[in-house]
């Protein structure tokens, strides 16, 4: 299984690292970390040196509860870095986490390499259209409502019936747009409580009858330090924990706060799995 990112074919038979960047001043864990040129610099050397294939750059918080900001604002946080890391680091694999249509193509003129949309194009109408106008890898999230509201819908009658038929849709308009690389993103943490999320995790091998390359977002979450009495700064051993449980269950991409943790993980999952009986 591989994605094309700017003419490379990125093998994802060997789980990837994506590192995160948040350059919000509210994300839950690293809010206001990564506003300087300075820091932003650092750590992204540090990921990548660390091993993170893709780097994925965030200037809309989408915590639960999380304060709307104009698309000129993300804009405003955005693009100078992505100028940054793509004139220090020309091989980058830069992924561009934001819902507006706006923003991506913005970014993508840039030269970002992917799209990650926590809304799977269902909050700009445009968007869908602008992933297949360049061509780009595009993750695609299952999010209901907003992250202003999303907590209040997490009702389901059918938990993984629903999450499937979702992306099955969003897959279908994607792909009647040309569309060639889709990653599924089952949206841990988003309009799904604790139990809901675990029960996701549990069943991730599911989502491989899409035959999609398959990511999932767990760093440091809520799922992880509520369950544990304890909080995000504490929450690593737990997230390490969890990521060899979804590797387990096949998983092609981590995307994560802590890249060094997150490729041992691959590693040692690599050294299981290489084990003859």
């Amino acid at each position: 299984m591989t994605i094309n990112c700017k003419g490379n074919l990125i093998d994802l038979t060997v789980p990837r690292v994506m590192g995160i960047l948040n350059l919000t001043p509210d994300s839950f864990y690293d809010g206001g970390k990564y506003r300087l040129k300075d820091p932003i610099l650092h750590q992204t050397e540090k990921m990548l040196s660390e091993g993170a294939t893709f780097i994925d750059l965030g200037g809309y918080s989408s915590r639960p509860g999380a304060k709307h900001i104009t698309v000129k604002e993300e804009l405003n946080r955005v693009q100078p870095a992505a100028d940054l890391l793509l004139e220090t680091f020309p091989d980058i694999l830069l992924s561009i986490d934001t819902f507006r249509s706006e923003v991506a193509r913005a970014c993508l003129e840039q030269g970002a390499a992917m799209i990650n949309d926590i809304s799977a194009g269902l909050l700009d109408k445009k968007m869908l259209r602008v992933i297949a106008e360049f061509g780009v890898p595009y993750i695609m999230m299952h999010m209901k409502g907003t992250p202003q509201d999303m907590n209040s819908n997490s009702k389901y009658k059918d938990l993984m019936g629903e999450l499937l038929y979702y992306f099955s849709e969003r897959v279908a308009s994607a792909r009647a747009l040309g569309i060639g690389d889709i990653i599924i993103d089952p949206g841990l943490g988003f309009a799904k409580n604790i139990k809901q999320n675990f029960k996701v995790l549990r069943q991730l091998e599911l989502f491989h009858a899409l035959d999609l390359p398959l990511l999932v977002g767990l760093s440091r979450k809520s799922m992880i330090y509520k369950t544990l009495n304890t909080g995000p700064e504490q929450a690593l051993n737990g997230t390490s924990a969890l990521h060899m449980y979804a590797l387990t269950k096949g998983v092609h991409i981590l995307r994560t706060h802590d890249v060094k943790e997150a490729i041992e993980c691959v590693t040692l999952m690599k050294e299981l799995k290489a084990v003859k009986d």
